[in-house]
């Protein structure tokens, strides 16, 4: 398993904007799958946005489309996700996933599909 370092959850108002991100500590960062998933109190954890390692492929949740963004630094070896036009249903833990030795160049969408797990970030927003 690789290190993950989730960070960057808070508390905002509706129609407010948060960036999340997760910092990794190996070098072979770029070869890896990586995903964001979250989950509510009572509910699954579910994807809201994934990316292949090359990342020429990404994911997105149909209720995150158009708001939220999934992109990778590799010189930061630090995977973001961008979230604008908050809404209350957004309120959950957010965790960031990694799978190190993907198959192949796909995005990987199910939480069986990753090894690694960051200690998920709170993010809450308030109507």
């Amino acid at each position: 398993q690789v290190q993950l370092m989730g960070s960057g959850g808070g508390l905002v108002q509706a129609g407010g904007s948060l960036r999340l991100s997760c910092a990794a500590s190996e070098r072979t960062f770029s070869t890896w799958a990586m995903g964001w998933f979250r989950q509510a109190p009572g509910k699954e954890r579910e994807v809201v946005a994934a990316l292949s390692w090359s990342g020429e492929s990404t994911y997105y949740a149909e209720s995150v489309k158009g708001r939220f963004t999934i992109a990778r630094d590799y010189a930061k070896k630090t995977l973001y996700l961008q979230m604008n036009s908050l809404k209350p249903d957004d309120t959950a833990v957010y965790y960031c996933a990694a799978d190190p030795d993907p198959v192949g160049d796909y995005v990987l969408t199910t939480p069986d599909g990753y090894e690694s797990w960051g200690q998920g970030t709170q993010v809450t927003v308030s109507s």
